[in-house]
């Protein structure tokens, strides 16, 4: 796969497909991106296991903080890496050698690691790298155009919104 550019199919299907999310490099500082993409996904109905060795036990936006991706219960839809572009090589070994497969691998912006992405996709697993969700789910949403950010997406329809907290599901009539 090319990850120079990812089409918007490609990133909607994850995202629509994706409930579970193991957010590496979760932390509790507000003002770290971590923080408020965990708090965004939360918003948006997914399920964001915190993973962080450092402050494994405690809370993050009401969430549990787990030591490493093999103490949950069960297995993620997504690993989101908040991680350098090294860790998160080690941290795609690190799943491909537990059999614990989750359907995507995302990696931050700025993360990249085309030999990992390569492994994970040899496994069967869906790859993203050097983007946020949280960015790709507003673009794609329209939502990130309510600020005057420009989403690449053209549409003359009009976002339908709701009482209080204002969000869209990209799924029509899915959970938003």
């Amino acid at each position: 796969m090319n990850h120079d550019q990812y089409s918007d199919a490609y990133i909607k299907g994850i995202l629509d497909e994706v409930k579970t999310v193991a957010m590496v490099g979760a932390s509790a500082n507000n003002v770290r991106p971590s923080y408020f993409v965990l708090k965004y996904l939360l918003a948006k109905g997914y399920d964001v296991w915190p993973i962080n060795p450092g402050i494994a036990g405690k809370e993050i936006l009401g969430q549990t903080v787990y030591a490493a991706l093999d103490d949950l219960s069960e297995i993620p839809d997504m690993v989101d890496i908040f991680r350098n572009s090294d860790a998160a090589g080690a941290i795609v070994d690190d799943i491909l050698k537990s059999g614990r497969l989750p359907k995507a691998i995302w990696m931050q912006l700025t993360v990249r690691n085309d030999e990992a992405a390569k492994k994970a996709e040899d496994a069967g697993i869906k790859v993203v790298m050097d983007r946020c969700p949280k960015i790709e789910y507003g673009r794609l949403s329209g939502e990130i155009g309510w600020a005057g950010v420009n989403s690449r997406t053209l549409s003359a329809k009009r976002p339908t919104l709701k009482s209080g907290f204002q969000h869209r599901g990209l799924k029509p009539g899915g959970k938003s």
